[in-house]
């Protein structure tokens, strides 16, 4: 009586007749060649007997299962299942065809249907990983690496490995390490062929982040769009076998050209309403590939990994605002460059077009006073003058664009609007004189020289942003506005005031002003007006 060994999926059959022996493997010499990555290169033979087909395993590496049970030798009856590695056969004799009930009488995989098991997740990561036991034939069939003698010894060895990787992936925070080190364990910890790992951007969106195939080809770049919507959107864990014949990813193309036969996908829950994105493996070739037991390690798993990136972000997040808060912390008040520190998009390369308020304040006739002074007491004066001021501008709520000599540069507007800057600004200047004043009578009793300061405010559109990198940023603003700002105070002499007509129409509430003779400014046809505040 000869046989047929036919495959799952039904694109191969062999017939066995009697008086052979039959080398199932990868290699094409074999006389049934499986071109499979889980199938060794001489993984099995058979042999028609008198009840049935003999097979012996060749010490495979992925071993030899018989109506799911691992075997070295056996035999097979009509009807019966036999999986290499990962794919899938039936024995039939020649006049049957393929039944879909072995031996044992669990259903086989039907071409046209499929197994999907979901576990939901909407309240968080499930502690599923001690929860029902798989039996031993369960255990064999399922991907997990885990060698135990006993169902309790299966559960320590679980709780044991689960407690290894939390530890391997708590100990790193750099994202993209640590996305590594999730594949990786992944890898090693089951039998997939690939593993991919996608997070959600700032629109809700999966981005591939990292993704590896055992044989490192390029389909690990794909995951079935359908099967991490489903997973995403309905906060559910998912096994499934035969993935291309199941009507809940009906329409999913991506399934269908991978020729998804088993995979598993499970959200990555920062906590029951965020999902972070999705952990994903799969085998391409061979259905009934993992089970229950595997998913319920995966869901535990994926928790570690979730709380790993989440952990990972958040200290990506306070070093993102040191550094902020350590550059910024030269050019804002400390509070208000906190403030810029915590808005995620405050600091970045680039800038934008808006309206800002300019001020530039210059110390009168310093180059000729400084002729006879020592560099000691120039440093020490300029030192005491600019700490005054630079209190004064971050008071009113200013930023500290640069010192230029002896020159201020100061900016109100960016990075961060208020709706009375102008009236700050004024503010600050007028202050800016008083303190300036008030530092003259003390100067006069120290020996010092005494100094006059000019001061022109200015408010316009500029381009106002980041110049540099995100280890070095100089927060600056560019424009004819800056110009017009820089004229009116060469235009000031010492202890006044000097601000644009633009400014003052703007100011919600106007000081006493005197207007002062309208200023030429270069590639400008018409003067602009001026006035002059009085302090």
């Amino acid at each position: 009586m000869g046989y047929k060994l036919v495959s799952f999926t039904g694109d191969q059959d062999f017939e066995l007749n009697a008086d052979h022996t039959y080398v199932v493997g990868r290699a094409v010499t074999s006389d049934i060649p499986i071109f499979d990555p889980t199938i060794s290169r001489r993984h099995a033979e058979l042999r028609v007997v008198k009840d049935g087909v003999s097979l012996k395993d060749l010490g495979s590496s992925n071993g030899t299962f018989i109506n799911g049970t691992k075997v070295t030798e056996g035999t097979l009856a009509a009807n019966d299942s036999v999986t290499f590695g990962k794919v899938v056969f039936q024995l039939t004799s020649p006049d049957q065809a393929p039944s879909r009930t072995g031996n044992t009488g669990q259903s086989l995989p039907q071409a046209g249907g499929t197994i999907v098991k979901q576990v939901s997740m909407s309240g968080g990561v499930q502690a599923v990983i001690a929860g029902n036991q798989p039996t031993e034939a369960e255990a064999a069939a399922g991907q997990l690496k885990l060698d135990a003698a006993s169902a309790v010894e299966r559960t320590a060895r679980k709780l044991s490995l689960l407690l290894e990787i939390s530890q391997k992936l708590s100990g790193e925070l750099d994202l993209d390490r640590l996305l590594g080190r999730v594949v990786t364990t992944t890898f090693e910890v089951m039998n997939v062929d690939r593993v991919s790992v996608l997070l959600a951007n700032d629109a809700g969106e999966l981005v591939p982040r990292v993704s590896k195939s055992r044989l490192g080809d390029s389909s690990a770049q794909h995951v079935p769009r359908t099967i991490a919507r489903k997973a995403v959107e309905e906060r559910v864990a998912i096994l499934t076998d035969n993935a291309a014949a199941d009507d809940r990813f009906k329409g999913g193309q991506s399934i269908l050209l991978q020729s998804v036969r088993s995979a598993m996908c499970i959200p990555l829950m920062a906590s029951a309403e965020q999902v972070l994105g999705i952990l994903y493996v799969d085998n391409l070739t061979a259905t009934n590939s993992f089970s229950d037991e595997d998913l319920q390690f995966l869901i535990a798993f994926g928790g570690l990994a979730a709380i790993a990136i989440k952990n990972s972000r958040f200290a990506e997040q306070i070093q993102r605002q040191a550094m902020v808060r350590s550059n910024f912390e030269r050019y804002f008040a400390p509070n208000v460059a906190a403030e810029i520190a915590m808005q995620q998009g405050a600091v970045k390369l680039g800038g934008d077009k808006r309206p800002v308020t300019i001020l530039f304040s210059d110390i009168r006739g310093f180059t000729t006073m400084s002729e006879h002074m020592s560099p000691d007491a120039i440093a020490g004066l300029l030192s005491d003058y600019f700490t005054e001021m630079v209190d004064i501008i971050f008071a009113n709520g200013g930023t500290l664009d640069k010192f230029i000599g002896d020159a201020i540069m100061a900016l109100w507007g960016a990075p961060i609007p208020h709706a009375d800057d102008p009236d700050r600004a004024v503010a600050a200047a007028i202050a800016m004189q008083r303190a300036i004043h008030n530092m003259n009578e003390e100067w006069e009793k120290e020996g010092r020289p005494k100094i006059g300061v000019g001061i022109g405010i200015n408010y316009g559109d500029t381009f106002a942003g980041n110049i540099g990198s995100h280890l070095r940023l100089e927060y600056t603003v560019i424009g004819d506005a800056v110009n017009v700002a820089s004229r009116l105070c060469s235009n000031a002499k010492g202890g006044e005031i000097l601000i644009s007509d633009p400014l003052y129409q703007v100011l919600k509430q106007k000081p006493p002003v005197e207007a002062r003779d309208p200023l030429s400014v270069k590639n400008r046809a018409q003067a602009v007006p001026v006035w002059k505040v009085k302090v």
